[in-house]
């Protein structure tokens, strides 16, 4: 059945299609999807369930099929959602049960329609590899990306979905960094004006516009309806699906909510993990079918009363790589019972400096300068875990750490965090810190990364500007988590540079909005003078854990 309904809010159109099986005379529970990708296939997200004992329902977003309103991603979902939900629940084939599943956009769909106040009918989410808006995307710690630009043009440009050609895109991202204008004159280059682009990026700090798109502060408070969140290691979106789940437990610590992560990407976490993960084989334990089998068991125990998932049996379910095992707790904050320092010692063995685990007995600093000016040179272009597992790293883009060899195997287990102690010329700077193991077999294997803007080091919604030449303390705990065991013999490996290529925003340290500047305000090249006394902090597993399945 195909519908057009007409918000009671605001009276704008939501094109609806309700999937069920002839057979079923009797009402069921109905698990709905709403997204803004409308194409042909996404029926099957209908269907599903249907397939499984429910009602399945896609909702597309106002503006999209047969809807006449404007496209306007993210701003109205808090109210579209609770609308459909409501036109379920007053439908005679439901029992005034509805559920929530997809992934992306359309996990942060769920967290939208309830915002204000969760539907009476809406029983449970399945939010996966969520978009968390102003949060990890269309930037990530208040530095715009450029991906989410082409996205606009894809999700926009018709009622349905607009493909062109990748080279468009490419160019653009080549054509802008070459040109050194502001991150604001995109659309210029392009040739094609971006009203969506230019309103994101009128908006660079988490300000009322982001806050009111999703749960905010003590709006997770009144969220009490079972959540399952899946994500994954090398997820695009982990961030953002687990920035709702640490915000959920701290205005309500009782939630019933569940996380399963493993060595997943932004498709394998909200689908079925293909076998092998940009050149790592998955452990046969992670290889499990999401969509079609974790979710749905996860419906039946909340809306039938099934057993609950076996391998759910704590709130944090991680897989670690390397052991072929699953571990369970009931935090992310009891994830790892240990932690390893490294200090950045300026001792040098070769083209690398080395890692301590206690200062150096006289304190000293490594210079790092980077002409931001000079765009025929890029730093931190390589970040992106893809391969997974690289022959070699860039040894020259900025500051490499390598430690001694570990004396037994480790299990790295959640999210590294550190401090640096950096004296700079500028106002401001981004800067990344990534994460390898360099194994027993010479490749570096990458761990995980933070991208950070130092004016944002203590706050997304204040922008605190440095002063020049007085150290500051740059402190950073929110990277991505992981979980794999490292054997005897590898070393841990940290670069620490800026960021400066063609995939985001240019902070050129003016202390002026950073999308409005240019090369013409770079000035001197940026000075990072980082203390001997900065350290990482790996979080570890230690052996002796009881593994269980």
């Amino acid at each position: 059945m195909d519908t057009l309904i007409t918000s009671s809010i605001d009276g704008a159109e939501i094109d609806i299609t309700v999937v069920r099986k002839r057979e079923n005379t009797t009402p069921l529970p109905a698990i709905l999807n709403f997204t803004i990708y409308a194409d042909s296939v996404n029926i099957n997200d209908a269907i599903l369930p249907a397939t499984k004992g429910y009602v399945g329902v896609l909702a597309t977003s106002r503006g999209k099929r047969r809807s006449s309103n404007k496209i306007h991603p993210y701003v109205h979902e808090h109210k579209d959602v609770y609308a459909v939900i409501d036109w379920i629940s007053k439908q005679p084939w439901n029992t005034q049960e509805v559920g929530m599943f997809g992934g992306s956009y359309n996990g942060f769909t769920q967290w939208a329609s309830m915002k204000n106040k969760v539907h009476p009918a809406l029983k449970t989410i399945v939010p996966s590899v969520t978009a968390a808006p102003g949060i990890d995307v269309p930037r990530e710690n208040n530095i715009f990306f450029n991906f989410p630009y082409k996205w606009i043009s894809y999700v926009t440009e018709n009622k349905y979905l607009f493909h062109t050609s990748p080279q468009r895109w490419n160019d653009l991202n080549t054509n802008w960094y070459a040109s050194g204008v502001a991150y604001n004159k995109m659309d210029s280059i392009d040739g094609t004006p971006n009203p969506l682009f230019q309103e994101w990026i009128s908006h660079p700090t988490y300000d009322d516009y982001w806050q009111g798109m999703i749960p905010y502060k003590e709006e997770f408070a009144h969220i009490d309806i079972p959540v399952l969140t899946t994500t994954g290691y090398y997820d695009d979106a982990q961030r953002g699906a687990l920035y709702y789940y640490r915000e959920h437990m701290k205005y309500n610590p009782n939630a019933e909510h569940y996380v399963l992560i493993g060595p997943y990407d932004h498709w394998g976490a909200q689908s079925t993990p293909t076998t092998n993960l940009r050149g790592y084989a998955l452990d046969e334990v992670a290889r499990i079918d999401i969509k079609n089998k974790l979710i749905f068991e996860w419906y039946d125990y909340i809306l039938k009363g099934a057993e609950k998932p076996a391998i759910l049996k704590d709130k944090v379910n991680f897989q670690v790589m390397n052991t072929n095992k699953w571990v369970h707790r009931s935090s992310f904050e009891n994830m790892s019972d240990d932690t390893i320092p490294f200090y950045l010692n300026t001792q040098k063995e070769g083209e690398v400096y080395t890692l301590g685990n206690t200062p150096q007995s006289t304190k000293q600093e490594h210079l790092l300068q980077i002409d931001l000016a000079n765009h025929s040179t890029q730093n931190n272009a390589n970040y992106y875990p893809w391969p997974i597992a690289k022959d070699s790293i860039d040894l020259k883009e900025g500051l490499v750490f390598i430690s001694e060899a570990f004396a037994e195997d480790k299990i790295i287990n959640g999210a590294f965090s550190g401090e640096l102690i950096v004296t700079t010329n500028k106002k401001d700077f981004d800067y990344s810190v990534l994460l390898y193991e360099l194994t027993t077999e010479g490749k570096y294997f990458h761990l995980s990364y933070h991208i950070g803007r130092a004016s944002h080091t203590h706050s997304m919604e204040e922008r605190t500007l440095l002063t020049p030449h007085q150290p500051t303390s740059i402190t950073f705990n929110d990277t991505r988590i992981i979980s794999k065991q490292m054997k005897k013999g590898s070393k841990m490996v940290v670069v620490i540079t800026g960021n400066k290529n063609p995939n985001a925003q240019i902070n050129y340290g003016t202390g002026k909005d950073v999308s409005t500047e240019s090369f013409a305000d770079a000035d001197e090249p940026l000075e990072l003078k980082i203390s001997s006394e900065s350290w990482v902090n790996i979080p570890v597993l230690k052996e002796s854990v009881d593994f269980k399945l």
